[in-house]
């Protein structure tokens, strides 16, 4: 079954060229390519892709605002961020809007593939140099949040970019099981997504920083 992707940049050599990529693949299925972020908001309703390649700097609607509505209105759609800009607000934004993963343009074609496969199943995705950059602004509670050890075992590989399935084969558990245990840690961490628990991960220990990124 091929994973279907909107591809989202106002530069119409980048939407042409990505497309034109992702076409190759077996696997991977462009269906549509929009110019700003209304259009992209516009399209991913009419075509339901399962993942959105989105620039973040375009006219009309901005990338963050239209991953925000993407994310609101049709949250079966993952959103990654793909920009080539490494500046922290702009990440964070990102993925407070509800970006699954930030990837910079000059990651490579076999990272890229694999990258958006992985990302279409929910599974967070960083560039190095983003997880490394976003890390150190993680904010750590002074009294350490106290998670289960099977809390730990599930944020351990959610950080790790495993998706619920994987984490529920590996632990030997149900589905249902890990979106509880994600749900209680995501709580507890005072945080709204998997790629914020994902970053606390890494910053306390639990992970290697370049853990969630391509590899």
């Amino acid at each position: 079954m091929s994973t279907r992707i909107l591809i989202a940049d106002d530069h119409a050599m980048v939407r042409e060229g990505l497309y034109r990529f992702l076409s190759l693949s077996g696997d991977l299925e462009p269906v549509g390519a929009a110019a700003d972020g209304q259009q992209a908001v516009s399209m991913a309703h009419e075509l339901r892709p399962d993942l959105v390649l989105m620039d973040l700097l375009m006219p009309v609607l901005d990338g963050i605002s239209a991953i925000g509505v993407i994310r609101r209105e049709l949250p079966d759609v993952e959103v990654v961020a793909l920009s080539g800009y490494l500046e922290p607000q702009l990440i964070a934004d990102a993925l407070h809007a509800g970006a699954v993963g930030y990837l910079l343009k000059d990651t490579d074609a076999e990272e890229l593939h694999r990258a958006v496969r992985a990302a279409a199943a929910g599974q967070v995705q960083l560039s190095p140099a983003v997880a490394a950059r976003l890390v150190r602004d993680v904010h750590v509670p002074a009294n350490p949040v106290q998670l289960t050890r099977r809390e730990e075992e599930v944020l351990t590989l959610l950080a790790r970019g495993r998706a619920n399935g994987q984490i529920a084969r590996e632990l030997h558990i149900a589905p249902q099981t890990v979106k509880t245990h994600v749900s209680n840690i995501l709580q507890k961490l005072g945080m709204s997504s998997r790629t914020q628990a994902a970053l606390y991960a890494m910053r306390v220990g639990l992970v290697p920083v370049h853990a969630a990124a391509p590899s």
